[in-house]
């Protein structure tokens, strides 16, 4: 009974995922995401209608991944169709490698702007369409986080992301495996991936503090001390030389653009509360910074308060924080909220193998929390 249930759900949802894709294609007034729509609509139909067999409900899952992922993937990159942001990361690659810097000193108009990072030019620099590298690093990432699960892929917001543009991808996906590191007590490794992360993209950094909590509860101060080192060793040798040579340039394009505080305006403008706010609302845009700058805090205190004692509490604690954040930026786009989607997705797949932290090499003696005090002084 309980497998005949859990056939009648999944090709619902093959069926839900072929109404949302359909609709964006409708609605949409982007050429890419109509592409998508279209194809990926058609390959969760036929996902739809092979999970109404338990024998085919692993074929559907290909299907699904297939129609939403790779044909429209392929498809979108010989028509050289996409995102602005891809063209920013390969145009920062160039600029990376032509000038020294991937950032333009004094930036115009919305092309010139490039709101990253810059180890997110790395991916520029990598030959072909920057999408096969962002795509490839998410789904490592993935899979040594123990989460290469082809629904998640095949979920629409992962799956247009992957096609369209998938620059919040690896970032995501290095947080989810930094937080499994952290959870496994790998405190050095976990260090290298989230300082990583933190060199792509500033949505990264709520992810620092976060693994130094879980870290501290259940491991102590010494890897704890360690993490630190090698995370903060890591962004900073990646970010600290760009930022000194051209600090202006660099406010401009990282800090400046993202918040909506330039007169070039980013076409990120998804209604989120936090743009609602901002543009109707008098003042809106202090009023979602200053949200913004309240969420933050709170869940800095809760850090202290109810630190995370596992990889499941820590991914959940990111999936609020970071969910929170999306919202109320006053600048932002749906396709933001794959940071939370996927963390959510890790913390609920570590809900149903236990609290024990997922991947290969999960320790399999239990571990020491440290002392009361200690956690308290190191938080």
């Amino acid at each position: 009974m309980r497998q005949i249930r859990y056939v009648r759900h999944e090709r619902y949802t093959w069926a839900g995922c072929a109404v949302v894709a359909l609709g964006l294609a409708l609605a949409s007034d982007l050429g890419p995401h109509r592409v998508w729509g279209c194809v990926a609509g058609a390959g969760y139909a036929v996902a739809a209608v092979l999970a109404c067999g338990a024998r085919s409900r692993p074929a559907a899952r290909v299907v699904a991944v297939a129609g939403a992922v790779v044909v429209p993937l392929v498809s979108l990159v010989t028509a050289e169709l996409g995102q602005s942001e891809i063209r920013v990361v390969e145009r920062s690659g160039q600029l990376l490698l032509t000038t020294g810097s991937p950032y333009v000193a004094d930036p115009t108009t919305v092309a010139d702007f490039n709101p990253y990072l810059p180890g997110m030019a790395l991916f520029g620099v990598l030959p072909g369409d920057a999408r096969w590298w962002l795509g490839s690093a998410f789904v490592a990432a993935l899979a040594a986080a123990g989460l290469n699960r082809a629904r998640l892929l095949a979920c629409p917001p992962i799956a247009l992301s992957l096609a369209v543009g998938g620059i919040d991808l690896p970032v995501v996906g290095l947080m989810c495996l930094g937080v499994v590191l952290a959870g496994q007590g790998r405190s050095g490794r976990a260090g290298l991936v989230l300082g990583s992360a933190a060199a792509l993209k500033w949505t990264a950094w709520p992810a620092l503090p976060v693994a130094l909590a879980l870290i501290v509860v259940r491991r102590g101060g010494r890897p704890a001390l360690r993490y630190a080192v090698v995370a903060l060793s890591t962004a900073t040798a990646a970010v600290l030389p760009f930022a000194l040579a051209d600090p202006a340039g660099f406010h401009r394009n990282v800090i400046a653009f993202p918040l909506g505080l330039t007169d070039t305006t980013s076409p990120a403008a998804s209604p989120l509360p936090g743009l609602l706010l901002a543009t109707y609302v008098p003042g809106g845009r202090v009023i979602a910074l200053a949200l913004l700058a309240v969420s933050a805090l709170l869940i800095a205190v809760s850090l202290v308060a109810q630190p995370p004692g596992t990889a499941r509490a820590a991914a959940a604690r990111l999936a609020l924080g970071l969910g929170l954040a999306m919202a109320l930026m006053p600048v932002s786009r749906f396709g933001y909220l794959v940071h939370p989607l996927v963390l959510g997705a890790l913390a609920y797949r570590m809900t149903q193998r236990g609290s024990t932290p997922v991947g290969p090499a999960t320790p399999a003696t239990p571990v020491t929390p440290a002392a009361p005090s200690r956690e308290k002084a190191l938080v």
